[in-house]
């Protein structure tokens, strides 16, 4: 691979990685770029999702940019945001958290927003945002209790992991699946493709 084909992932997330990889890429660095993810007052979540990938995948460069050996790669960037209506989710990192975001989500329909953020290495900025529908099954207090004690949920937007326990909530998904685990596949793929990344440089040598 040629040094302007390397890809920066700005996420520490096992999801996006495992999902990169999935797709035949895998990247060649991983760089976490922390940024304040409290919504701006009245902010819409598909606006958060996608001002919050582009802070990621810019403060990520900018970390890079200070490395001595620094060379212009491919930087990318995701932001998943989980919303009832315009009301937004919090990423669970409590008890609480989560079983409140359980009982709000319990028998009604939310939206799954991704901003993908795509920074290439000649500095252009490309963004995507996706956007998917679930419907969660009426959640009795138990069942609630007991996915909240798997500990699943720790660290996800919405309170839940949809390829984990909770796929058994899901009565009805529109959109992409990727995208409610934390990276759509198919946009993540054609945008990086659309910039010139070989994304099927390895998929000839991949083994069954």
């Amino acid at each position: 691979m040629s040094i302007l084909q390397k890809l920066v992932l700005a996420s520490g997330s096992p999801r996006r990685i495992e999902l990169l990889q999935q797709a035949g890429i895998e990247p060649d660095r991983v760089l976490p770029a922390d940024v304040d993810e409290t919504p701006l007052r009245a902010e819409h979540p598909r606006s958060l999702a996608k001002r919050l990938s582009k802070e990621k995948a810019e403060k990520a460069l900018a970390s890079l940019s200070t490395e001595a050996d620094y060379a212009p790669g491919f930087v990318l960037a995701a932001d998943t945001v989980v919303a009832v209506g315009r009301r937004i989710l919090p990423k669970a990192e409590t008890l609480d958290d989560a079983s409140n975001c359980l009982g709000l989500l319990s028998g009604r329909s939310h939206r799954v927003y991704s901003g993908i953020c795509l920074i290439t290495p000649a500095g252009k900025v490309r963004q995507r945002l996706v956007e998917t529908r679930v419907r969660f099954k009426r959640l009795p207090r138990d069942e609630i209790n007991a996915y909240v004690a798997s500990g699943e949920w720790r660290g996800k937007a919405g309170g839940y992991a949809v390829q984990g326990l909770a796929g058994s909530f899901v009565v009805k998904l529109v959109g992409s699946y990727t995208n409610v685990v934390g990276l759509p596949l198919y946009e993540t793929v054609a945008l990086l493709s659309g910039e010139g990344f070989k994304v099927h440089a390895n998929w000839m040598s991949a083994r069954p």
